[in-house]
């Protein structure tokens, strides 16, 4: 018998925020929690985890990840730490240099609020690059920058079309300008190279230890999609799970491919079926729908149009990536076959569909629909939430007056919009059940930045910022909450991780001070020191 105890510090309490306790742990379960003499006569002898005044909380549970991107991108051109369009290019100069002459570059990560207006150009991509195809997603994901090279073998020019679901920017005289959005991205990235089974392997590794490095022990993937060169990223899983790699508890979004109909419901069954014997480790029994895009680009699905840079309506309400009509059949269909569906909505009129669509459903408690982002949300929407079971699955660091904010969104919504983003106190006011994550790599992996926005409404170290929308600010016990017991229900796991309850999988996520006993403005300051799964160490971080 292992057991371990955890004592000298306070622990979590769903609902309540943090109190002094001890936690006994028998065999990877929680066999006792409470003053620390009490928990030594439940488990009798026992290896000793000092806290050091600390935090023990429940293991995070990131409802919204990309963990097979964000890991093989590091391998890849990594852009996601660059701060200046300068950096950016030399970054690209140096891993094109290091690569043969007619080899892609590619990767990511790159901030639209480096460059004017948002817009990379290819010619400065073509010097970067010295001429190579290339194709650089940006760090939402909804955007990429092609050079020349990759437009020439794509086969775009001025007469190229935009897709249904897409845009391509174009130069004054039609002809691409290098930025491609949405559907467009698909044009050049499907002909670039992509990694391998066993590179998108050695990338989920590499994400999962990063997860544990900020007490992360379990996520929803929200994109199992099946790549152009064929690979499934659900094989990926599998085969991590068979070599037994995959040590966090993870719940699989299958991707809804918009280009097609209702016919892709049976694939979509026997894909979940093929992961049934790794439950409850693993399943893949969510289906990842994209109504929109992103209001940076002007894709997101608004109820009132964009505005152009002097302050003028335009015609462009964003993208409505599923037809209404579509949306209803599909609804109906993945949730009669049992499947959980998991909504992007990032504009208003996109978390109206999402809701509408949802609506003349039955509501079995296993379903657990839920949508993620909720930039824009009207008011009389937020109330519908707890009446149909919707989940809000916040992104809370979005949440904050940074540059994306202020130059990329904020002057081209329309007034009547502004006021309504990410409004969480709203939501939570209605009623509405949240879950929390961070959409890694489109942002920063850690919950302790997230949880700081949510409840200060500006980032951590940013204290000359105007706090975005304030009255929208949550607790941080509600905010808590969601990372933990609201992921793990999301997940269907709610009966086993989560919280600290007699019983559970000792997941936990140890903290160097608690964030409960400091002020508010200290939130982002706490580090995790150690993350355990199943009661075994699997994150240390040594001081």
């Amino acid at each position: 018998m292992n057991s371990t105890i955890f004592t000298n510090g306070s622990v979590y309490v769903t609902g309540v925020g943090s109190r002094p306790a001890s936690v006994g742990v028998v065999d990877g379960v929680i066999a006792a929690i409470g003053p620390r003499e009490e928990v030594r006569d439940r488990v009798g002898h026992a290896d000793e985890v000092d806290l050091a005044g600390g935090l023990l909380s429940p293991g995070f549970i990131d409802a919204h990840l990309h963990p097979m991107m964000g890991g093989t991108e590091r391998g890849q051109c990594d852009l996601n730490h660059a701060t200046s369009r300068d950096e950016v290019l030399r970054i690209i100069a140096e891993f094109a240099a290091a690569l043969p002459k007619d080899a892609w570059v590619v990767g990511g990560g790159w901030q639209q609020d480096l460059f004017p207006n948002g817009l990379p150009t290819r010619q400065e991509l073509d010097a970067a690059a010295e001429g190579r195809p290339a194709v650089l997603r940006s760090a939402e994901r909804h955007s990429a920058w092609a050079s020349s090279a990759a437009l020439r073998e794509a086969g775009i020019n001025s007469t190229t079309p935009d897709p249904s679901d897409g845009r391509i920017e174009r130069e004054a005289d039609g002809f691409p300008s290098g930025a491609l959005h949405e559907g467009a991205i698909i044009l050049v990235q499907s002909i670039a190279p992509e990694p391998d089974l066993h590179a998108m392997h050695r990338g989920l590794l590499v994400a999962q230890d990063h997860c544990f490095s900020h007490g992360i022990t379990g996520w929803q993937d929200a994109l199992l999609r099946i790549h152009d060169n064929g690979v499934d990223a659900l094989d990926v899983y599998l085969h991590a799970l068979a070599r037994g790699d995959l040590i966090a508890k993870v719940r699989g979004a299958l991707w809804w491919d918009r280009n097609r109909g209702t016919d892709q419901v049976a694939e979509l069954i026997d894909r979940r079926d093929r992961a049934r014997e790794w439950a409850p480790r693993f399943r893949a029994d969510s289906i990842k729908i994209m109504l929109d895009g992103t209001c940076a680009n002007f894709t997101a699905l608004l109820t009132q149009p964009y505005h152009d840079s002097h302050g003028h309506p335009t015609d462009n309400q964003g993208m409505r990536l599923v037809p209404f009509e579509q949306l209803g059949s599909a609804a109906r269909q993945l949730d009669a076959a049992g499947f959980q569906m998991h909504f992007h909505a990032l504009g208003d009129q996109a978390v109206r569909d999402a809701l509408d669509a949802i609506s003349p459903l039955p509501r079995p408690a296993e379903r657990r629909h839920h949508l993620a982002h909720l930039q824009v949300v009207q008011p009389k929407d937020a109330d519908r939430f707890a009446a149909l079971g919707a989940i809000a699955n916040l992104q809370p660091l979005w949440a904050q007056n940074d540059a994306y904010m202020q130059d990329l969104t904020i002057p081209f919504l329309d007034p009547d919009l502004r006021g309504l983003q990410y409004p969480f106190g709203t939501l939570e006011k209605a009623g509405a059940r949240f879950a929390a994550g961070s959409d890694w790599p489109v942002s920063d992996i850690n919950p302790v930045a997230g949880m700081h926005v949510a409840v200060n409404r500006q980032a951590a170290g940013a204290p000359g910022t105007e706090r975005f929308l304030p009255e929208e600010a949550l607790s941080l016990t509600s905010i808590w909450d969601a990372y933990t017991a609201g992921s793990a229900y999301l997940n269907g796991q709610e009966d086993r991780v989560g919280r600290l309850s007699v019983g559970y999988d000792a997941d936990f996520a140890i903290f160097d001070v608690d964030p409960f006993a400091q002020s508010p403005e200290q939130i982002g300051e706490a580090r995790v020191t150690s993350t355990w799964v199943d009661g075994r160490e699997v994150f240390s971080r040594h001081v």
